[in-house]
């Protein structure tokens, strides 16, 4: 099939099944003409790399990871080398969580404190800072 045809039926951009494949993620052959031309099993291995980038996963990550998967969700054979660098990046979101969370603490007792003192706003708050451009309202 050509890449319209496995974008159409995965529901992934052509743009990312080229970066998939500059990734050494999915493996694509040649016809006489040129075009890129998948077999069924580009299907299985997009739904496999989708699920994978969906767990937080690195491209680099999945490359090491691909071998080892089995299924559509996939699944993962659990070889010792896989087990330690899924438990390293698994460590490493735990820590970013952390310290998102120290950051909202922080971040919400401030807003107690300053809902508490209340009073004039000084310098005066138009409402156009940095605090609302992530798209929140007043």
């Amino acid at each position: 099939m050509k890449i319209g045809e496995l974008s159409h039926r995965t529901g992934v951009h052509a743009h990312q099944l080229r970066y998939y494949e500059a990734q050494g993620l999915l493996e694509v052959g040649r016809g006489t003409n040129g075009y890129r031309e998948y077999d069924e099993t580009a299907l299985l291995r997009v739904k496999q790399i989708r699920h994978l980038l969906a767990a937080g996963l690195s491209s680099e990550d999945i490359a090491y990871l691909l071998p080892c998967a089995i299924g559509e969700k996939p699944e993962l054979i659990g070889c010792p080398e896989l087990l330690a660098a899924m438990r390293e990046r698994l460590g490493r979101l735990d820590e970013q969580l952390a310290k998102l969370a120290r950051s909202r603490d922080a971040l919400a007792d401030y807003i107690v404190v300053a809902e508490r003192v209340g009073g004039e706003t000084y310098p005066p708050f138009d409402g156009s800072g940095p605090l609302l451009q992530a798209g929140t309202q007043r």
